[in-house]
């Protein structure tokens, strides 16, 4: 995946504003499954093409699979081709939170949630227009409510 780097504008609150969702790691286990509590609180990603939200074409929301934060609307979802969701823009500006991630020998933007700090996936600048950015999020973060 290409290297990133947002504008000061892209940039969101660091994790650890007053909104944040307080969890003990124990309680983090307890509420997510095995998978989402590797993703979401050890940033780790699920494998290309395998999560339910990369094809996903229904009306509605995404939301923290942690904590129900309301991240990204299906509105600006994209086929990036990458086989993860793909959006060109967050649902709010302070949705989510921007932080340099240099770890596997690079640098990228983590994309994180801005509520429970969770990691979402990474945003690259090679999204299409109107923004040119791609946030590519692991569909294990996400949960969906659908467009009523």
């Amino acid at each position: 995946m290409a290297e990133s780097k947002p504008t000061a504008a892209q940039e969101s609150p660091k994790p650890g504003a007053s909104n944040e969702a307080k969890k003990t790691e124990a309680e983090w286990r307890k509420q997510l499954t095995p998978q989402q509590f590797h993703v979401l609180r050890e940033k780790g990603t699920e494998r290309a093409f395998t999560g339910k939200y990369w094809n996903h074409h229904e009306e509605g929301t995404y939301l923290c699979a942690a904590c129900g934060q309301p991240l990204f609307s299906s509105e600006t979802k994209f086929d990036s081709g990458t086989g993860w969701p793909s959006y060109w823009q967050p649902l709010t500006p302070g949705g989510v939170v921007l932080h340099e991630d240099s770890s596997l020998f690079m640098t990228r933007t983590e994309v994180l949630c801005a509520r429970c700090g969770g990691h979402l996936g990474h945003v690259f600048d090679d999204g299409p227009a109107p923004t040119g950015m791609r946030y590519c999020i692991n569909s294990v973060s996400l949960a969906f409510q659908k467009k009523h």
